[in-house]
């Protein structure tokens, strides 16, 4: 991948906020320390800002790349190394409207890794408020986006947000509804812009998140969302995070949920 040139962005100098991730329907942000994160993987596409300094990519097979900005497609084994403190990452969930504007928003693209985001320097300069801005960063990353308008799958969405552990299935919820289920499952993807088994993924972490923000213990609030075993909510977050919840909370990490 070539870097992009690019005029370099003026530091960030102002008191950092405390780390935070802000976790959505579909969507997350993370401002804090890089985590010095291993190669890894995600099931997501994670945006990556260096707020006070470049970044690096490592993919193997690849000299590593300087970039301020890249976006990681999912499934991409890859590492970033932070040159300074800070470090922005924006998860999006494949296939969502936030994940094509940001995609949009880059200015090159190699081998499924975009480059160079159009936005890097308001987003840089979100990053320096007193408190994380994560809907003013979404929509700078990507674009604000519109909310579903058929009722009936506005209705199913309000019951997986009210009930995410609950065992419904989506036939069932297509009943309820008075459609077929291949027909329910495409409306439900176009109105979301995700799948029914994924939104009820993020509805379940969004769950978690909550009560752990709350003071809930993890292991209790993740059998609360649904998860089989506690285990399987770990495996789930690494997947989406490219970590565990421990070691994330561990580093005193402010989580913020966003119910809307």
């Amino acid at each position: 991948m070539a870097v992009v040139d690019r005029l370099p962005l003026p530091e960030t100098c102002a008191a950092p906020p405390a780390p935070a991730l802000w976790v959505g329907y579909g969507h997350a942000v993370y401002l804090g320390p890089s985590l010095r994160l291993d190669p890894h993987s995600t099931a997501v596409y994670c945006l990556a800002i260096g707020v006070d300094a470049p970044l690096i990519l490592r993919v193997d097979g690849s000299a590593d790349v300087v970039l301020r900005s890249v976006l990681v497609p999912p499934r991409a084994a890859h590492q970033i190394v932070a040159t300074g403190e800070r470090m922005l990452f924006c998860y999006f969930d494949p296939g969502s409207a936030r994940a094509g504007g940001c995609l949009e928003r880059m200015a090159a693209a190699e081998s499924g890794f975009g480059s160079g985001h159009r936005a890097e320097a308001e987003l840089v300069g979100l990053c320096g408020a007193p408190a994380l801005d994560a809907l003013g960063i979404l929509d700078a990353a990507s674009g604000p986006v519109p909310g579903p308008v058929d009722e009936r799958i506005d209705g199913v969405i309000r019951s997986i947000r009210a009930q995410p552990g609950a065992p419904v299935s989506a036939a069932e919820f297509a009943r309820d509804t008075h459609l077929s289920t291949p027909y329910f499952l495409r409306l439900f993807a176009a109105e979301t812009g995700t799948s029914f088994r994924r939104y009820r993924l993020w509805a379940r972490m969004l769950h978690v998140a909550s009560a752990v923000s709350k003071g809930s213990d993890l292991t209790r609030a993740a059998v609360d969302a649904g998860f089989a075993t506690p285990s399987h909510f770990s495996d789930a977050f690494r997947r989406m995070f490219g970590l565990t919840a421990t070691a994330l909370l561990t580093g005193g990490v402010e989580i913020v949920v966003d119910g809307s």
